[in-house]
């Protein structure tokens, strides 16, 4: 193995790893292979498991000299594709997209196709959305009259007349040529003229058929002008629905990437005259615990190859280490760039959820599964957390405390185990104290009852309720029987006993989101029952201290007049519809007996 890597070249190429049965195991590029290769040999604890187990079964390495970088990355490209080595990244393509195929013969046809034939014909696409495509060809049966028979249309065939004109010409979506009605030459400018729109230069196309408009306008000849005017409003139509960035920002490429621990999502947009003419979504699966920037290169390689793009400017968000001399790499940090390159990752994300989501309503288990593992690995949790439990304290400048405590399990409420604490040892408001209280008389009865507890707690406050909930652990002998955290509300911290700096989550993670839904479930429960005992501690230091006047008339009269001081503005007559008169009597003469 040594002499084979003492002789590697320090040019650009690509290199291939075999096993002993010489099966390819994995097939890479350099910029220089004498400076690539080797670094898979080094003792260096860097290196990622899957890599030392690569290394571990290599027998043999062969390596292939090009001119270019560029040329290493088409060669790197296809040769995956061909061989499909074990260890390489692999290139998620569930079906064939579909394209548009300009077929080379006489008075070519435009019709859909899935699979490419070699046969000179011109292909534009493929198309990830099937609907765009019928869109463009529905725009292009509107614009321009074309054949759709198979027929052979030679020039020796129309002028021995072996042909008739159908149907279609008679509805003039056809011009007749089968019957040389129609010039080649007149067809042929159709076709340059659809090639253009297909290849999203929209804009040269109308301003073509202005100029022809206009030539008409002036001979007078409105007939014509106005069926010129007709293709031009169709193709503004068609280009209005196109995402528009800029007109400064013409035939570029944008890429970017999202990543997981089991794959990239590498989104592509086509930028034509400043509009959005493709977008296309590639899954890539990891293989070697790959970077995003290896993802991406040979991601850019795979879809300007499938797109035929030829743009020589790329956006992307991270810098690569390519360096080719015909490409133009920019990562934007503000304008039309930026906001290009972000209208991409939303797209990577929404490809990534959607992906995600079909999974999870094809097996709901699987996503339980997957939610808690998340949130066991993004806590450092010891247990899966499948019974999570969350506290808070509500109170009205002290008076009425009252807490709440909701109950999750596998991710998901279980209100059946949700309870309500009225707080009986605390006077005045003392957020600590409370939460001291309900933790201590939960888990005690927990404890007594010899029922299950939760693999984590999760309390609504910073470090002070978070301290104060951990005394009653304490006390109980729970200290390390479950996972204690507090979330604060204002950065979403998480904090953990006993370590000063708090955890900052990603705000769009699963994890997050449950912890959030855990605290505002608590909130909204608690906050429930603090407004019903409040509720009832207003009826009962007033209404019902009326002689003779109980909790139902209470409520007879609050549901009429919505307020003790309305009820106390009423006038006889009023209260005497809504209680009758004897209990009207003993109401009105208790507020105005002054």
């Amino acid at each position: 193995m040594k002499s084979l890597l003492k002789v590697l070249p320090d040019k650009p190429g690509i290199y291939q790893f075999f096993d002993e049965d010489g099966k390819i195991l994995y097939i890479g590029k350099a910029k220089s292979l004498k400076k690539r290769v080797p670094s898979y040999f080094k003792k260096e604890s860097s290196l990622s498991g899957k890599i030392k187990v690569l290394v571990k079964k290599i027998a043999d390495i062969r390596h292939i000299v090009v001119d270019s970088e560029l040329d290493a990355l088409l060669l790197e490209n296809n040769l995956v594709k061909k061989y499909q080595p074990r260890y390489n990244i692999l290139l998620k393509d569930d079906k064939s997209f579909p394209w548009i195929c300009i077929k080379n013969e006489h008075f070519p046809r435009v019709f859909p196709i899935r699979n490419i034939v070699d046969d000179g014909s011109q292909y534009f696409g493929p198309y990830a959305s099937v609907r765009m495509m019928n869109t463009l060809l529905d725009l292009i049966r509107q614009l321009y009259p074309l054949r759709t028979c198979k027929l052979n249309l030679s020039p020796e065939n129309i002028k021995k007349k072996k042909y008739k004109i159908c149907l279609e010409y008679q509805m003039g979506n056809c011009k007749g040529p089968c019957e040389g009605l129609q010039p080649e030459e007149d067809y042929y400018h159709f076709i340059n003229e659809i090639k253009q729109i297909l290849k999203g230069s929209i804009l040269n196309v109308i301003r073509g058929l202005k100029k022809l408009m206009m030539k008409y306008a002036n001979d007078y000849d409105f007939e014509k002008a106005q069926i010129f005017k007709e293709k031009i409003k169709l193709l503004e139509n068609y280009q209005s629905k196109s995402t528009v960035v800029t007109p400064s920002i013409s035939n570029v490429d944008v890429f970017s990437i999202i990543t997981d621990e089991q794959s990239g999502y590498v989104n592509y947009l086509k930028v034509v005259n400043g509009a959005v003419v493709q977008a296309f979504t590639i899954e890539m699966k990891k293989k070697l615990d790959e970077t995003p920037q290896q993802l991406l290169s040979l991601a850019i390689t795979e879809l300007r190859q499938r797109f035929n793009s030829d743009s020589v400017e790329i956006i992307i968000p991270v810098s690569l280490d390519m360096e080719i001399t015909e490409l133009k790499f920019t990562i934007p940090k503000r304008g039309g760039k930026k906001h290009l390159l972000e209208l991409s990752e939303r797209n990577a994300n929404y490809y990534r959820l959607e992906k995600q989501r079909r999974l999870d309503l094809a097996d709901p288990e699987r996503h339980t599964i997957r939610i808690l593992a998340r949130i066991q690995k993004d806590l450092r949790l010891k247990e899966t957390p499948v019974h999570i439990e969350c506290f808070d304290n509500s109170n009205l400048q002290g008076d009425y405390p009252v807490a709440a405590m909701v109950c999750f399990i596998k991710a998901k409420p279980e209100k059946k185990e949700y309870r309500h604490f009225n707080i009986k040892t605390v006077s005045g408001q003392d957020d600590y104290a409370s939460m001291e209280e309900i933790i201590y008389r939960r888990y005690k009865r927990l404890l007594d009852e010899n029922k299950p507890l939760p693999q984590l707690v999760v309390i609504d406050g910073g470090k002070g309720q978070l301290n104060a909930a951990l005394k009653s652990i304490e006390k109980l002998g729970l200290r390390g029987k479950m996972t204690v955290i507090g979330i604060a509300k204002k950065l979403e911290e998480i904090y953990f006993p006993n370590d000063l700096i708090p955890l900052y989550l990603d705000k769009k993670s699963e994890t997050l989101r449950v912890i959030q839904h855990l605290r505002d479930e608590a909130h909204r429960f608690g906050i429930t029952h603090h407004r019903k005992r409040r509720h009832k501690g207003t009826l009962r230091s007033v209404l019902t201290e009326i002689k003779g006047i109980g909790n139902n008339t209470s409520q007879k009269l609050l549901r009429k007049f919505k307020s003790v001081k309305k009820i106390r503005e009423a006038s006889l007559n009023e209260l005497n519809e809504t209680i009758g008169k004897a209990k009207a009597r003993i109401v009105f003469y208790y507020f105005n007996r002054k």
